[in-house]
C-alpha cells in the first residue's frame, strides 16, 4: 500500500480515473432515467438504489480480488511457480498479494449514490429491513468475489481470453445495474441464477421497495442471496481446482 503512494502524482491520477469511471457510470443511469421516466417498474429514485447496491458490491469486490485480473500474466512469465514454493493454499496468496487502493475511489462514488438512494425512496425502516441490507452488502461482495475466483480458474485454459471471463465478471456488474425486468425470459435465467448478478441489487432493490417483481424474479428471492452466494463459490473452487489441476508450470 504504501508503494502504490509513494508516486504521488501517478497514485492521484489512478485515483482519480477510477473516480471518473465511477461518475460516468452513474451518469450513464441518470441520463437514462431523466429521459425514460420509469423502466422496469423503476424510477429515478428507485435507479439510484439499484446502483447504488451493485456498483458498492462489485468495487468492493474488485479491490479485494479484482487482482486476480493478472493471472494471465503470472502464467506466461512463469512467476506463478513462486507462489507454488510456499507453504499456504495458492488461492488465498493470490487474493492477498496485492490491494488496489485507487478502486476505492470507485467504491466512494457507489456508496455515497448507494446513501443517497437509501434516503430517497420511501422504505419501512425496522429490524427486517436492516438484516436484508446487510445480507445484500455481504452477499453481493461474495457472489461477484465468487465471479472473479471463476474468471481466474478458466486463465489455466485460456491464457489469452480475458475478454471472455469479462464479459462475465465486468459485463455480469453492467448486468446487475440494469432492472432485470426488462430482459427476456433467457438472460433473466442467466443473470437471476447461472451467474446470478440479479442477487446482488435488483431482488433486493424490489423487496426493499415493497415491488412485486417479474415472473422469474419475484421479490421474494432476495432473502435467498446467501444461496446464490454459496452456488457461485462452489462453482467457483470447482473451477478454480479443475484449472490449477490443468496447470503444468511455467517450464523454466
Amino acid at each position: 500500500m504504501r508503494a502504490q503512494q509513494s508516486y504521488r502524482l501517478s497514485f492521484a491520477s489512478e485515483v482519480f480515473s477510477a473516480f471518473l469511471i465511477g461518475l460516468i457510470e452513474f451518469a450513464e443511469v441518470w441520463v437514462i432515467f431523466h429521459t425514460v421516466k420509469v423502466l422496469g417498474g423503476l424510477d429515478l429514485d428507485a435507479a439510484l438504489l439499484l446502483f447504488g447496491l451493485s456498483n458498492t458490491t462489485f468495487a468492493l469486490a474488485q479491490v479485494m480480488v479484482g487482482h486476480l485480473d493478472s493471472l494471465p500474466t503470472l502464467i506466461r512469465l512463469g512467476t506463478l511457480d513462486a507462489f507454488h514454493l510456499r507453504p499456504q493454499p495458492l488461492l488465498l496468496q493470490l487474493i492477498t498479494s496485492d490491494i488496489s487502493l485507487r478502486r476505492l475511489a470507485r467504491a466512494a462514488v457507489a456508496i455515497a449514490v448507494l446513501t443517497l438512494g437509501l434516503t430517497r425512496n420511501d422504505i419501512d425502516w425496522g429490524p427486517p429491513t436492516v438484516v436484508l441490507l446487510a445480507i445484500t452488502l455481504i452477499g453481493g461482495i461474495l457472489i461477484f468475489g465468487g465471479i472473479f475466483v471463476c474468471a481466474a480458474g478458466l486463465q489455466f485454459f485460456l491464457i489469452d481470453g480475458a475478454e471472455l471471463t469479462n464479459s462475465f465478471t465486468y459485463g455480469g456488474s453492467f448486468a446487475a445495474m440494469q432492472p432485470a425486468s426488462v430482459f427476456p425470459p433467457p438472460l433473466k435465467i442467466l443473470f437471476g441464477f447461472a451467474i446470478p448478478v440479479s442477487f446482488t441489487a435488483y431482488l433486493p432493490t424490489i423487496c426493499l421497495l415493497g415491488l412485486p417483481g417479474p415472473p422469474l424474479l419475484p421479490s421474494w428471492l432476495a432473502w435467498w442471496t446467501p444461496v446464490a452466494a454459496i452456488w457461485v463459490w462452489l462453482l467457483a473452487l470447482c473451477l478454480w481446482r479443475i484449472g490449477t489441476r490443468h496447470y503444468q508450470g511455467g517450464g523454466g
